[in-house]
Parts: C-alpha cells; sequence; structure tokens
C-alpha cells in the first residue's frame, strides 16, 4: 500500500443532528472523527461482529438484494477482467442471512472470497433501521443506503451528488483526489463500469508508474484518511474516492444529495450524448459547437438572451421541472 502524507481535514464536536448547512456544503473533503459513534449499530460492532449481524438482523425485510461475489485471487479489488470486456466478480442473488452466513464463515480464512453488498437502500431493505441509526442532514434530502461486506477495494471514482460515508463496523481507508486530477486518473470506459461512474484504471494500492505515469501527479494531489467505526467522512461532489474495506466484516452507512433539483437529470448523460453529436464532427464544427456550448451553458447570461421574451424563451428560461419535463418530451421524441 502507498503511503500518502497528505492527510484529510478533520472537525469534531458535531453530533448527527446538529451539522451546520455550511459544513454540509464544503467544497473540499471533511472527516468527522467519533461523529456517529453513539448509533446503537456501532455500539453493538464495538462488541463483535456478531453483535452487529444480530442487530441488523431485526430490521431485515426478507427481501432479496444484490451481492458482488469475487474468487479469493481478485484480493477484494473490485474491478474488470483483463481485457476490460467484462467483470472480475459475479452478481449473485441473497437474501441478508445467507450474506451473514457466509461472512460469519470466512471470517478467519487468510484469503477468503470475496462478499461485496453495495449501494442498498436502507429504507426498503432494513426498514425502521433509520429510526434508531440516522443523520439529520436538514434540507438535503438524501438518500440513504448500507454497504456490507468483508475486504474490498473499489477503484477510484466520483459521484455527482455530496456524500456523507458513516464507517460502522470495521475500518475503511478513503484516498480522494480533487476534481482536477481527470487527466491523470486514467479513467476507464464512462459507460460500463463496475461501479456505476466511470473508474479509473489505476492500482492505488500498488500503482504502475510505467503503464500509468501521470498518476503520480494524482498522488502528489490525493489525501487519505482511515476511519474507525463511529467516523464518518464528507465527499463533495465530483471528488474522485478509493475505498478499502480492511476488515472480515465492514459495514458503512452513506448518505447522497445533490445541490441541484433531481428533475435535472444526471450530468453523466448529458456527456454520452455530446459523445455521440459532437465528438466526431470536423473540427471546424465541433469548435463553432464548443462556442455555442459555452455561450448558452457554462456562461449563459441575461445579457445573452433580452432580446427574447421571457415567455418565448422556452429552456432558455431559468429550468423548472415543467421546463425539464418538456425538454425531456421533445428529446424523447427526436430519439424515436
Amino acid at each position: 500500500m502507498l503511503e500518502m502524507v497528505n492527510a484529510v481535514d478533520e472537525v469534531r464536536d458535531y453530533k448527527p443532528d446538529n451539522i451546520p448547512q455550511e459544513i454540509l456544503s464544503s467544497s473540499k473533503p471533511l472527516v468527522f472523527r467519533g461523529l456517529v459513534s453513539d448509533w446503537p449499530l456501532v455500539t453493538q460492532a464495538s462488541r463483535s461482529s456478531n453483535n452487529a449481524i444480530e442487530y441488523l438482523q431485526q430490521f431485515d425485510s426478507g427481501k432479496a438484494l444484490t451481492a458482488m461475489v469475487g474468487e479469493p485471487n481478485i484480493e477484494g479489488r473490485i474491478f474488470y477482467n483483463e481485457e476490460l470486456t467484462d467483470f472480475n466478480f459475479k452478481y449473485s442473488r441473497m437474501v441478508l442471512g445467507d450474506i451473514f452466513e457466509k461472512l460469519i464463515a470466512y471470517q478467519n480464512s487468510n484469503k477468503p472470497p470475496m462478499i461485496y453488498v453495495g449501494s442498498t437502500n436502507i429504507d426498503n431493505w432494513l426498514p425502521g433501521f433509520r429510526n434508531h441509526n440516522d443523520l439529520d442532514l436538514g434540507q438535503n434530502a438524501p438518500l440513504a443506503s448500507i454497504w456490507i461486506g468483508n475486504r474490498s477495494r473499489v477503484a477510484p471514482h466520483y459521484d455527482f451528488p455530496t456524500n456523507i460515508a458513516c464507517c460502522a463496523a470495521g475500518r475503511r481507508r478513503f484516498t480522494v483526489f480533487p476534481p482536477n486530477q481527470l487527466e491523470n486518473m486514467y479513467v476507464g470506459p464512462i459507460d460500463f463500469s463496475p461501479a456505476g461512474q466511470p473508474i479509473s484504471l489505476v492500482d492505488v494500492c500498488e500503482p504502475d508508474f510505467q503503464r500509468f505515469p501521470k498518476f503520480k501527479e494524482a498522488l502528489n494531489a490525493a489525501q487519505t484518511v482511515e476511519l474507525e467505526p463511529g467516523d464518518a467522512i464528507l465527499i463533495p461532489s465530483m471528488w474522485w474516492h478509493h475505498v478499502e474495506a480492511m476488515d472480515d466484516l465492514n459495514i458503512l452507512i452513506n448518505y447522497w444529495w445533490r445541490s441541484s433539483p433531481s428533475f435535472m437529470g444526471p450530468p453523466l448523460s448529458v456527456l454520452q450524448h455530446a459523445i455521440l453529436g459532437l465528438r466526431d464532427l470536423p473540427d471546424e464544427q465541433r469548435m463553432i459547437w464548443r462556442d455555442l456550448f459555452d455561450y448558452y451553458v457554462f456562461n449563459c447570461s441575461e445579457e445573452s438572451m433580452e432580446h427574447i421574451p421571457s415567455r418565448a424563451r422556452g429552456a432558455l428560461n431559468p429550468m423548472t421541472e415543467e421546463t425539464a419535463k418538456q425538454i425531456r418530451s421533445l428529446l424523447m421524441d427526436k430519439f424515436r
């Protein structure tokens, strides 16, 4: 494992119900030591893995969920096969009890198979859990998810929503990179990824600098932190992060929220559409479209539209839910 010298800034003395909005709006990662140390799940996990499992099972809805299952030889690294034509793990549908049974059986193995349950909606699969284990994030209306597994490594990726990840059982090591490190991250396919979002092809734990020389620059800008149960980390929108679960049983609760209305949709879809329609145009045409995007999207101003009556501006008006519906309808008709 590479030794990082830059540590993530830490804040203390916050509780799950008193995090100020200005802290939640931070433009840089922050670590909250002991933020959720009073959660019942964290308390049970501090006693034993079995206690944590028994506590969670009382909320189990019994619904099957999706687990990633990998052979011991991948050493927990959730990634592609060598040709990048498939993943190095398989998806399996299981109920929570079966997952815990396997995790318990693998606890004393030096090189166990990987079991990883990612991004599972708590309210759907563990109803009632948040009545006792939750964060009050005010106006942000987050999506709360649980992550369960043994040792695993998730490649650097970004999320469009802001994220608070709370370590409930086991230790987690986060390595974060600023968004401006994009060109140094060696990003893989944008439409086929084990994480949903595009991932870096570099193994952070054993980087191949001959193949990925610019990753050294990314490491110079990287920050790292190891979370103990009860700690949490805030990862702002679009920051790259590598996540390593370090123990036989690891449970993480995270909260995602957007700073923009959900009706605006995911920007990655816009990027993919732009690749379809613009990237391979002749150079001269592509430069003209770049200027159009700059004029209407990235540097749009009231002055540039004041010659059009507001009632006639359509998509050029400030985005509302109704305007978003109209644009989607127009796009669907064009795709047909």
